[in-house]
């Protein structure tokens, strides 16, 4: 009997990395998943999409630790397409016990130069999205008589990072989200927390685009030049952490170990806030 035996699980951004990671391990404990992606590309983003190939790789993952798994392409930003994804998924499954908000986008300019464009993508998607996920998810959590939602924020959302006003805005709006729904949703014993991860290691952060900012000094910073400079930003002397790092976290709130816990911020980020 896994920690999430019984239990069906929605996530978003969960072709890869981080979302990936949470619908992949909460599939090893025994939940059935949901998994949702755009899958494609967002304008103003410069980092590789995700694609359906990266949504069916999940989708296999999931299968092959003995869980159900129903996939849907669908954009965040779509309220009403995202409902129908959710009701119909939840209808298949059963039910709806654990939502994980994590689809996301990254880019980077000073705040001041940021277009109208790029900051209304950012918010849209980093923010409206995840209040859109809850919106639609919220209802089936109700009607089960519980659950837990985890919200993906990021160290953006405990401190204010350069260069990336919009992502650190948005991020600081995940936070106020999480503590309003954790006191509306309360009342149906539906627990709301979010996670902060630091630098993790996803095609978010592993592109050329990203590794010049760590390293103005070089054209085409190699991995290892990039982990170097990645490094100063953390107290433990690592570089970033991995996927399956921010899932086990996630996985804790999910999970009946953490019955009681509702409203926080859980940093999973090797010291990095308290430097």
């Amino acid at each position: 009997m896994g920690r999430l035996a019984g239990k069906v699980a929605l996530v978003t951004g969960a072709a890869r990395g981080i979302g990936r990671a949470q619908a992949v391990r909460f599939a090893q404990e025994g939940a059935d998943v949901i998994a949702l992606d755009l899958c494609g590309p967002v304008d103003t983003v410069v980092t590789p999409p995700s694609t359906r190939a990266d949504l069916d790789r999940t989708t296999r993952e999931v299968e092959a630790a003995g869980a159900r798994a129903v996939a849907v392409m669908v954009d965040v930003r779509d309220g009403a397409a995202l409902r129908a994804a959710t009701d119909e998924a939840v209808c298949e499954l059963g039910g709806l016990d654990i939502v994980c908000a994590t689809a996301g986008i990254t880019s980077s300019a000073p705040a001041l130069e940021i277009d109208a464009k790029t900051w209304q993508t950012m918010l849209d998607i980093n923010l409206t999205g995840v209040w859109q996920t809850c919106k639609a998810t919220s209802p089936h959590l109700i009607q089960r008589g519980g659950g837990s939602m985890i919200l993906t924020s990021s160290i953006a959302g405990l401190r204010g990072l350069v260069g990336v006003a919009h992502y650190t805005a948005a991020k600081h709006g995940v936070v106020g989200l999480m503590r309003s729904l954790a006191k509306e949703l309360a009342p149906h014993n539906v627990r709301v927390n979010s996670v902060h991860p630091t630098n993790v290691d996803t095609p978010m952060i592993q592109n050329d685009f990203v590794r010049r900012k760590f390293r103005p000094d070089l054209e085409h910073p190699t991995r290892a030049e990039f982990a170097e400079a990645a490094k100063s930003m953390n107290m433990l002397s690592i570089p970033w952490i991995e996927p399956v790092d921010v899932a086990n976290a996630s996985l804790f709130l999910a999970s009946d170990e953490a019955r009681y816990v509702t409203a926080v911020t859980l940093p999973v980020d090797a010291g990095n806030v308290q430097l």
